[in-house]
């Protein structure tokens, strides 16, 4: 007989969390590797592609092409007899994944407006507040200036000092010629 032999715990996978229990997966469920965000780059590059005029010509040429066949191919080598049933399928199957696919990319354009019209806002506020600051800093820099003597003010009561001075130095001399009372 063989011992039974103890089986380890298996070991954490990258981005295995520890209060989690772990995804049983079968072995034929492979573990995705395409991220969310690979997959939101995947479908905006799908959807800009259908928005271009070359997938619309492609789109027209292979229709015309696949009707031009099924019509004017002879009968053995027909392969949608009936009115196109088989071609309406697959446009429809090409609409149900696209729809889906263009959606989530407008979602994603419409997540990335909504973080530039936050940052637009935030850059307007801070300059809002940068011109209200320089608006007050003027203000203050005009109101102290008015209380600064200018040059001609300066000037002003230089003269009348100097004309004071004059008009007593003038008074003195006839107060020292009179005697003493």
């Amino acid at each position: 007989m063989s011992e039974p032999v103890a089986r380890r715990p298996p070991r954490a996978v990258r981005g295995d969390k520890l209060d989690q229990p772990r995804e049983q997966r079968g072995p034929f469920l492979p573990r995705s590797t395409l991220s969310q965000e690979a997959f939101g780059v995947l479908s905006e590059k799908f959807a800009r592609f259908m928005g271009t005029a070359q997938f619309l010509i492609g789109m027209t040429l292979f229709v015309a092409a696949w009707i031009g066949w099924n019509v004017l191919a002879p009968a053995h080598l027909i392969f949608d007899p009936f009115p196109f049933i088989f071609l309406t399928l697959m446009l429809s199957l090409q609409a149900s994944y696209a729809a889906p696919l263009i959606l989530l990319a407008q979602n994603r354009q419409a997540d990335r407006d909504r973080v530039a019209l936050e940052q637009d806002r935030a850059r307007d506020e801070r300059n809002l507040a940068d011109t209200e600051f320089l608006t007050r800093e003027v203000a203050s820099l005009r109101l102290a200036l008015r209380e600064q003597a200018t040059r001609d003010f300066v000037r002003s009561e230089l003269r009348s000092l100097l004309d004071e001075l004059e008009e007593r130095s003038l008074a003195r001399p006839q107060d020292e010629q009179r005697p003493p009372a």
